[in-house]
């Protein structure tokens, strides 16, 4: 039976959680009530009702639910007394609450418990049940167990007091009577009771100890005469002596000497298995940090990719600048050249004025030296030399148009290949990094670039480098599907392996082969359990949801968990999430109303899986019928950000797009290249076909590449080499050209200065040219002021075009800082995670190719010493036990080979001197031995029952003592509460305990006003006090003690004096009786408000007086039939 604990809390009833208060009682055939059933409140609740309706039954009734025995409640001697006359059996069923933090196997019995306990006229049974009334369990051991755990003792008289009870400890004089009920309230007789009986098991015990050891003294007497016979030949018998010890220390030597060796041996393991944490701590270090910088570099790319977008807006926007600052330079460089030609052709023309103005005054003196002879020979070489200048300017003519037309031939080419370029830089970024970062470059490169665009053959050897690089990612995306493939048939073969591939193959052999360490076994992973409704439709959108958490497992509780991670260590399968859910738990069922309102269907509902619990991690870790899936990006965004449904949490679409809203703020999240997908499809051979056909337009398409890129490189060089020629060639006709026009130049202006030689008329005829020449440049000069005009109009703007182009520059200078950075902070990412990839590689070769292998090698050294060892120890064995060379003392520093030869001359001796003797002293010496031997073992064996003897005393006086403090400690506490409760009257008083003479007595002192007497008992004081001070009492015992529920029989017969005449008819009360009994109820009621316990009030008297409340409850039995 189940012992109430003692306390001292009085705010238990603030903390209760209700667990083990009783819901309801139902009574058939139970003494007086063929069918009875009493619904209970959770505190305090009154059964009133006139003599003889069966109130005091409902008490003997939990009593007897809860396994006590028919005698023990003073009602029948055996249970078959209980039964209603008429009746062939009868039944008590009680109802338990079952819930809160202190409930009993709520997973089993649910927030309920029945106790049902039936009686026949030959047997009872108890049983258990749940909720339902399904049963649970039925051996008296199910309820002792329940019964403590809730701490329900119905003997003791604080948890449920009957009639005779209360009368008993109300109505008794006799202090001892009242020391007994305080010593079985508080447990102290409980523990008292146990206490006397280990003393007496202990008396009994050294008593039969002391008689083994007296049957021992005949062997000793025994063995001493044998002792005396073997001292009359002390000689041999010392020499003999010497030899067994010398054998035994010879024997154990080589045993001492094997067990150095392996404890050497021992030690060198225990230094190499230090290295593996150490070893496996780095390791495990340098994972995280690798899926750490995993995780920065998928960030970072995204940060990337958006820095694209930003940087090819800027660069456009400073490509149109860069336009207009060019032509406003150019037309500044063009207008500035004007000037200075005009400037030029003003200073020309002045000096063809004064060279007209010389020639006039000379020309005389030339028409006189010029003879004949000289003008036709002069003549002759100016026709030959403009003969040579027309072949040389139709040479050039001719070079130019073919050099042109190969230009336009490598422009037409150029073209074709920027096209090409272009649908490759776009191919690129979709797919490969290579080119999206080469795509940076080339932004980059025009956003810090103030040059001129490059040339035509510049951009097409560009292009034949980007080329080749864009075959080589083509070879690698070919690579990377075969890879594809290669997964897809390892999952047609065993689907488990797509959800964490070898290593989850790993993971489960090494769960079923530690199937006894889980409690129950773990359920995953998630993946392999799951299916797909109606087809793979929504097979990338579930997977972009719930992508992570198909490679998860599923635990019952944490010690499961850690038990699974240890075989995911072992099975070197590290990087997978785990879920801790109960398997009791019953699928969870989703009303309508706090799903998504739409009509487009939730990542649950797509999901098919047998398994509850799979489906409840489905719904409380991924939030799946939360998540829903529509078909594309558009549809993604009204859903998300337009309808604005209930219940909505995130919408995925089949392309991969993540979207959802927290308040005003609204999230896309793009597509996440690493994600696996396809894993979910019911088939994978279409897949696999998919991917081979995927391979097939990978090669060709390669294939076209490489042939391609020979033909560019071919052109390359072919234009190159045209080109480079007919520059050569075209630049020394010019060369020639241009020094056969000058000369021809000179000897026609030479000529005809000397022709232009002629008489006055000549002379009129410069001089008319002279003043031409003067007007002309006046009007030069006036168009020169206009075009100086128009330069400043053209340098202003070009100044403005050039701030602007500057304040752009800085403005997108810290995007493209940013983009340089983040481009720097990639690089550096990929980097680290190649210097972390390696230092694992570096500590798992350390692992397995040094570390294991050295204690593999000293294990199996060590395990050939320790068999060695067991040799030597079996053959050390047969000569002699272990136990007599320990008895020995301390070993010397003999060596092995030491004892081996003084042996060997002992042996000598002892043959030589026993020849001197009639008897063997090999024989005296071993029946000495056996004898010794087996009183030796006796007497070790009796020593070992005299220490746990003296063990067992010394810990039963610590308990003593423990308990008389404990009860010191109660005797003060029943004194301090006693006094508190009367306290609230103004009364005072004691309580003396006496544990010796087993005595309890009370002492009240009334207040000074009314009176100073010291009252020893409680009979000396008038009715109201007596009631209130003996409610003192019960309360302070009540404090004391712990209990779900309280149970009081005819609880206030104390409140009042009353007689009853032969006709049950109650006597009116007294003006001071109704007082007094008003004021103990309510100071009773409060209290069980305040403890916190429920409370059963059973009485026939009137409670009218009693306040109503939600916590108090009132019934009325119904009344006796006559």
């Amino acid at each position: 039976m189940s012992s109430s604990r003692v306390f001292s809390c009085q705010m238990y009833g603030a903390q209760r959680s209700g667990a083990g208060t009783i819901r309801r009682i139902r009574l058939e055939n139970f003494m007086c009530h063929s069918s009875l059933e009493i619904e209970l409140g959770e505190w305090v609740n009154f059964i009133t009702g006139q003599n003889g309706s069966g109130k005091s039954a409902i008490l003997t009734a939990l009593c007897i639910a809860f396994g006590c025995r028919a005698r023990e409640t003073q009602r029948a001697s055996k249970l078959k007394e209980f039964i209603k006359t008429g009746c062939s059996y009868a039944t008590v069923q009680v109802d338990i609450k079952n819930e809160g933090v202190d409930s009993f196997k709520p997973e089993i019995f649910g927030d309920t418990i029945i106790i049902e306990r039936r009686i026949s006229d030959t047997t009872s049974s108890t049983v258990l049940k749940d909720r339902q009334g399904r049963k649970v369990a039925s051996r008296k051991e199910d309820l002792r167990e329940l019964v403590e755990h809730f701490n329900i003792d119905v003997e003791n008289p604080c948890v449920i007091m009957s009639q005779d009870k209360s009368r008993e400890f109300l109505h008794s004089g006799n202090d001892r009577d009242k020391f007994k009920f305080f010593f079985k309230a508080t447990l102290l007789q409980q523990v008292d009771e146990l206490l006397q009986s280990i003393i007496k098991q202990l008396k009994d015990a050294c008593a039969l100890v002391d008689e083994l050891e007296k049957l021992i003294r005949p062997a000793q007497l025994e063995l001493s005469e044998l002792q005396e016979k073997i001292e009359n030949i002390k000689r041999v018998e010392q020499i003999s002596q010497e030899v067994q010890l010398l054998r035994k220390k010879l024997a154990w030597s080589l045993v001492y000497d094997e067990d150095k060796r392996l404890q050497e041996q021992a030690k060198n393991i225990e230094t190499l298995k230090k290295r593996i944490p150490t070893c496996q701590a780095k390791i495990d270090s340098t994972l995280d940090k690798l899926e750490k910088l995993l995780e920065r570099l998928s960030k970072k790319k995204v940060q990337v990719a958006s820095l694209v977008e930003k940087t090819s807006e800027v660069k456009r926007k400073k490509d149109e600048l860069w336009d207009a600052l060019c032509s406003a330079r150019k037309e500044k460089l063009e207008l500035e050249e004007e000037h200075r030609r005009g400037t030029k052709q003003i200073h020309k023309m002045r000096n063809d004025v004064r060279r007209l103005e010389e020639q006039a005054r000379d020309i005389q003196d030339k028409h006189i030296r010029n003879t004949q002879a000289e003008e036709s020979e002069i003549e002759e070489q100016i026709k030959e030399l403009e003969y040579a200048v027309d072949n040389v300017q139709s040479l050039l003519s001719s070079l130019k148009d073919e050099e042109n037309t190969l230009s336009e031939q490598i422009s037409a080419e150029m073209d074709a290949m920027k096209k090409i370029n272009d649908e490759l830089l776009e191919v690129s970024l979709i797919l490969g990094r290579f080119s999206f970062c080469l795509y940076f470059e080339m932004a980059t490169w025009s956003l810090h670039s103030c040059a001129v665009p490059m040339c035509t053959c510049e951009m097409f050897e560009y292009i034949c480098k980007v080329y080749p690089s864009m075959i080589n990612y083509y070879e690698r995306k070919q690579r990377e599907v075969h890879h594809q493939i290669c997964e897809l048939r390892l999952h047609q073969t065993n689907k488990v392996t797509a959800f964490g591939g070898d290593g989850v193959l790993r993971l489960l052999r090494e769960i079923e082969r530690h199937h006894k360490a889980f409690s129950m076994p773990p359920i995953g992973p998630i993946g392999a359990h799951v299916t797909l409704v109606n087809g793979d439709t929504w097979a990338p959108a579930v997977e972009r949801a719930i992508g992570k958490m198909l490679n998860a497992f599923i635990v019952t509780n944490s010690e499961d968990a850690c038990a699974l991670r240890k075989c995911a260590r072992e099975a070197r399968y590290n990087f997978f999430p785990i879920v801790i859910q109960r398997f009791s738990r019953p699928r969870l069922i989703i009303p309508n109303h706090s799903l998504p309102q739409t009509s487009h269907p939730t990542t649950l509902s797509v999901l098919h899986s047998d398994n509850p619990t799979i489906y409840n991690v489905l719904v409380d870790v991924c939030k799946a019928e939360r998540q829903v899936l529509v078909k594309d990006y558009n549809m993604g965004r009204a859903v998300a950000f337009d309808q604005r449904i209930p219940n909505m949490l995130e919408v995925f679409t089949l392309d991969g797009f993540k979207m959802f809203s927290r308040g005003s703020v609204q999230t896309v999240l793009p597509i996440n290249k690493n994600l696996k997908i396809g894993r979910l499809r019911g088939s994978f051979g279409d897949q696999v076909k998919e991917f081979e056909s995927h391979v097939s337009n990978i090669q060709q398409d390669i294939d076209q590449r490489k042939s391609r890129k020979r033909e560019l490189e071919k052109k390359v060089q072919d234009f190159n080499r045209k080109l480079d020629n007919k520059k050569k060639r075209r630049l020394d006709v010019e060369r020639e050209f241009m020094a056969k026009r000058m000369k021809l130049q000179d000897m026609q202006k030479s000529h005809a200065v000397d022709a232009s030689l002629l008489p006055e008329s000549t002379t009129n005829e410069l001089l008319q040219e002279i003043s031409d020449g003067k007007m002309v440049i006046k009007k030069k000069e006036a168009l020169l002021e206009a075009l100086k005009d128009r330069i400043n109009e053209a340098e202003e703007k070009a100044r403005t075009l050039k701030l602007s182009f500057e304040d752009l520059g800085e403005s997108t200078k810290g995007e493209v800082e940013a983009f340089q950075k983040a481009e720097e902070e990639l690089t550096e990412i990929e980097k680290e995670i190649h210097n972390a990839e390696a230092n694992k590689l570096h500590y798992e070769n350390i692992m397995n190719n040094k570390v294991l292998p050295q204690i593999k090698e000293a294990e199996a050294k060590y395990l050939e010493l320790e068999k060695d060892r067991k040799e030597s120890y079996k053959k050390a064995s047969v000569i002699c036990p272990e136990s007599d060379i320990e008895a020995l003392g301390d070993r010397d520093e003999t060596t092995t080979e030491q004892l081996d030869a003084k042996l060997k001359r002992l042996n000598q001796r002892l043959m030589h001197e026993s020849q001197q003797y009639s008897e063997s002293i090999d024989d005296l010496r071993m029946l000495h031995q056996e004898k010794e031997r087996r009183i030796l073992r006796e007497l070790h064996t009796y020593k070992a029952f005299r220490e746990r003897l003296d063990a067992c005393q010394k810990a039963l006086d610590l308990r003593w003592k423990k308990f008389q403090r404990n009860a010191s400690l109660l005797r003060r506490e029943l004194t301090w509460q006693f006094n508190g409760h009367l306290g609230k009257k103004g009364i005072s008083g004691h309580i003396n305990v006496s544990y010796e003479e087993k005595t309890l007595s009370v002492e009240v002192k009334m207040p000074q006003d009314a009176s100073s007497t010291i009252i020893r008992d409680t009979r000396g004081l008038s009715g109201g006090e007596r009631s209130f001070s003996t409610l003192c009492f019960a309360l302070a015992l009540h404090d004391m003690t712990e209990a779900p529920f309280r149970a009081m029989d005819e609880f206030d017969v104390f409140m009042v004096r009353f007689e009853f005449s032969l006709g049950c008819v109650c006597y009116p009360l007294g003006i001071e009786d109704a007082v007094s009994r008003k004021i103990s109820l309510d100071t009773l009621v409060e209290f069980a408000l305040a403890q916190g316990s429920q409370w059963i009030f059973i009485t026939p008297h009137d409670i009218s007086n009693v306040k109503n409340g939600e916590r108090i409850k009132k019934q009325q039995m119904a009344a006796p039939r006559l």
